[in-house]
């Protein structure tokens, strides 16, 4: 059982005017949500940065092995990865300097979250972004 992240609707609403968000695990298969809601992001104005090691390219979009090879500033860290894959993603979020680590619906890390608050990042997680987003600000 994954317990709430206690976010608030207006706490939600914040987070989702940053605009910057580094997608880990963002995928090239259009079938797959860690394609479609990047997509959906990008079409509602957000700048979105894939992180995906295999890919070169992706909505082209370049790729990026890691979230420390983002040249620019990150706001958001998106994270489709499996739960026991978040934590040293969140280590890299903190040395990048992000605001929020957003996992996606169904991933939650414990550690991985307590380690991204003692650092100063907000963090939302077992939501989709994309439901967050079609029911905040339509």
């Amino acid at each position: 059982m994954i317990p709430s992240d206690g976010k608030t609707d207006e706490e939600i609403l914040e987070i989702l005017k940053l605009k910057r968000i580094a997608v880990v695990g963002m995928s090239r298969d259009p079938l797959k949500d860690a394609h479609m809601v990047p997509k959906y992001l990008i079409e509602k104005g957000y700048r979105v940065y894939p992180v995906n090691p295999f890919a070169e390219e992706i909505l082209g979009l370049k790729s990026y092995k890691s979230l420390l090879d983002i040249p620019e500033e990150i706001d958001i860290v998106n994270i489709f990865r499996p739960s026991e894959q978040v934590y040293p993603i969140v280590k890299d979020a903190v040395k990048k300097g992000a605001k929020v680590i957003w996992m996606q619906l169904g991933i939650y890390n414990k550690e991985a979250v307590e380690y991204a608050k003692k650092h100063g990042l907000e963090v939302v997680w077992n939501r989709c972004i994309y439901r967050e987003h079609r029911r905040l600000m339509g």
